[in-house]
């Protein structure tokens, strides 16, 4: 009996074990079994705008559309479409799944491909990259059930199962806060979350919290809609050639840390044009590098009150700065000419909003910003700012001046408009202590219209104190004597306000606003033949499309116009017809497929007829052919009267097309406007090619 009890406790202990064993056990499972809440994403949510360095989201059905843009293979870069991303790698298809995206270092080029049936395109270079895999979790890392966006849009924040939209400024990150559906355990005790509201400082991803979380959603809604709205665009970025300068005026450059600079979307649309690259909201900043200048700014970013504010002469909108010289050499009986100086142009210019805007830079030693381009919107009020300028002192150092406007002094931020020229005027008494050569290409580079004005130049006897001969021809924006005045004495500088005036406002002769993306007429010549088809056709006005959003397109910028040949012409579109990209982009689409034979010599002479003979003075013209056989007619003889009448002419043949005719039409050297691939499908691949080919030839052009 007594071993039967025994073995009966040890039974019953056993049993307990087993018990609590296999509910451990279940336990276990069930903690395995609990899974972080995978947050969805849009199709077009671009990986550049989500915040958090890496993430598994889920993407809904239906991404496979060329809308949703995607740049690059293997390896995207961040304003790619995430989900479209996915499907291009194989990661996921058409019908969504859960995906892992990691946040990775930008890349030098971006390679386009055809794959799992996503075209993704080409790209020279982007910030930052990222990667696309199964959406499984790595060991150690803890993903996050809310993802951080930044836009520039309203945002509608998500906590549970509501959703408000939040009306935010250019600055506000937007979050999507998604919480699991709670247990009934927990239902009772669990709240709905609330939305925060952050702002983004523009030079830095590190966000800074300026609203306190609030407990309920009106007071959330109250605080974000007083975050004050974006201020001015920022133009989409031209190629410099080969040239990578990170010095370019349509970067976005970062503050120098004395101002208080305005929250400013780091990627902002341009105005009046859909997007840069890819019409979409990022824009494209290939070599963008932001600066770290080690110079001070007295600047005051918040405009002072005014007592009016004056619309200004429409007939002079550029945006100026003056550098004024407070070196020791000049002294106080001439500084204070030089301010009398300064205060004649403000009031010449007729200083407004709708007119030109002027600020000003005060050089020595090192260079500070008296006041910027909206801290006055009249001329008395600038006039009785320059009077009150106290005068520096140090040495003559324009060389570090010039640096200082070109990476600072143009922003958004200090009132650049854009859409306004930028013009430079450097006062200087005597000679530069300091080199200018490198410091103002960089600046002319960035499309800035430099000035000199020049007092008392070194006699033959102090020549040899100059420290850079002929340092007025090295930095001017041509040296064919437009941009240079020479003033024999301090005495008779106010003779020169009205001529300094004049050239300023010439906006036709500020010729260093001109870039490769904003000076030129094109034409596309497009082959409409039976060979083509139907399907082919759409390949190419694809092309056609990819190519002209890169250019800044309107009335006064680059202008578009397109004929479409087979044994007949017609034309599609001049380049009167449309004065927006958009415009452009739609036009293009809308262009029907012809069909017939194959007559390119007379379609030459006919878009030189009816499209480059209406072509305006000041624009480079370009033609572009695109032809996929041999022509049944002469090409040669069109193409050299095009040549002649100043068509800058590149052939891209495909398929048949032979290669003798191309390089006939192309203008010399053959090849560099001349390309060939062996399938339409093929085509975008020219399209970076061929602007850095029309670029590098822009930017050859002569200084004078």
């Amino acid at each position: 009996a007594l071993l039967t009890m025994k073995a009966t406790v040890i039974a019953t202990f056993f049993g307990l074990f087993l018990i609590c064993t296999y509910a451990a056990k279940e336990a276990t499972k069930k903690m395995k079994k609990a899974k972080l809440y995978v947050p969805q994403i849009d199709c077009d949510v671009k990986a550049g705008k989500i915040i958090n360095p890496e993430f598994i989201a889920k993407c809904p059905p239906g991404c496979q559309d060329v809308k949703h843009r995607v740049y690059g293979t293997d390896i995207y870069a961040s304003f790619s479409s995430v989900c479209n991303a996915a499907i291009h790698s194989g990661i996921i298809d058409n019908t969504g799944g859960k995906i892992l995206v990691q946040k990775v270092a930008g890349h030098s080029g971006y390679r386009g491909s055809f794959s799992n049936g996503v075209r993704s395109l080409s790209l020279p270079r982007w910030r930052e990259s990222f990667l696309v895999s199964e959406g499984k979790p790595r060991k150690g890392v803890t993903y996050p059930s809310t993802l951080e966006y930044s836009s520039s849009k309203s945002t509608a924040v998500k906590s549970g199962n509501d959703c408000v939209n939040v009306p935010t400024g250019d600055a506000v990150r937007k979050e999507y806060r998604t919480s699991p559906v709670p247990t009934p355990a927990t239902q009772m005790a669990t709240t709905t979350p609330t939305p925060t509201t952050t702002t983004t400082d523009p030079s830095t991803t590190t966000p800074k919290p300026t609203t306190t979380p609030a407990t309920t959603r009106t007071t959330t809604v109250a605080a974000a809609a007083k975050t004050r709205p974006g201020l001015h665009r920022v133009r989409d970025i031209a190629f410099r050639g080969t040239s990578t300068s990170a010095s370019n005026r349509n970067i976005l450059r970062p503050n120098t840390g004395v101002q208080r600079q305005e929250p400013v979307a780091a990627f902002q649309r341009a105005a009046g044009s859909p997007a840069h690259l890819a019409m979409e909201t990022d824009s494209w900043k290939p070599g963008l590098s932001l600066f770290d200048t080690g110079f001070s700014s007295k600047e005051e970013l918040n405009p002072k009150p005014l007592e009016s504010i004056s619309q200004g002469n429409s007939n002079c909108k550029v945006d100026l700065s003056f550098l004024m010289d407070g070196s020791w050499s000049i002294g106080k009986r001439r500084f204070q000419l030089q301010k009398q100086f300064l205060g004649k142009v403000a009031q010449a210019l007729g200083i407004g909003s709708a007119g030109p805007l002027m600020g000003i830079v005060q050089y020595g030693d090192e260079p500070s910003t008296e006041f910027n381009l909206k801290t006055y919107a009249n001329s008395k009020d600038l006039r009785n700012a320059i009077e009150k300028i106290p005068q520096k002192g140090g040495l003559s150092n324009v060389g570090k001046a010039l640096s200082f406007v070109n990476k600072n002094f143009f922003l958004d931020a200090n009132g650049n408009r854009g859409g306004a020229p930028n013009v430079v005027v450097v006062i200087v008494d005597g000679w530069p202590t300091d080199r200018v050569e490198d410091a103002s290409r960089l600046a002319r580079e960035s499309g800035i219209n430099i000035f000199f004005v020049t007092i008392e130049a070194a006699a033959e006897s102090e020549k040899r104190n100059v420290i850079e001969p002929n340092f007025v021809d090295k930095a001017v924006c041509r040296t064919n004597g437009f941009y240079s005045i020479n003033v024999p004495s301090w005495f008779s500088l106010h003779k020169v306000v009205q001529p300094l005036v004049k050239r300023v406002c010439d906006a036709d002769r500020l010729v260093c606003s001109k870039t490769c993306l904003n000076s030129a007429d094109i034409g596309f010549v497009i082959d409409g033949s039976s060979s083509v088809g139907t399907s082919n056709f759409h390949t190419v006005l694809q092309f056609v499309a990819n190519i002209s959003k890169e250019f800044e397109i309107s009335d006064t910028d680059t202008r578009i116009g397109a004929v479409q040949y087979t044994y007949e012409q017609r034309l599609e579109f001049s380049f009167d017809k449309y004065s927006t990209k958009q415009d452009v982009l739609s036009a293009i689409k809308r262009i029907g497929y012809w069909s017939g034979g194959t007559s390119t010599g007379a379609a030459i002479s006919y878009a030189l007829e009816q499209l480059f003979s209406k072509s305006k003075p000041n624009k480079r013209k370009i033609m572009i052919l695109i032809t996929d056989g041999r022509s049944y007619d002469d090409v040669r003889v069109p193409a050299m009267a095009a040549h002649q009448n100043g068509v800058i002419a590149y052939s891209v043949g495909v398929a048949w097309a032979a290669q003798d005719e191309l390089e006939a039409i192309a203008t010399d050297p053959d090849k560099e406007h001349s390309f060939f691939v062996d399938e339409f499908d093929n085509l975008y691949r020219f399209v970076n090619q061929l602007i850095q080919n029309i670029c590098t030839e822009f930017n050859s052009q002569p200084r004078n």
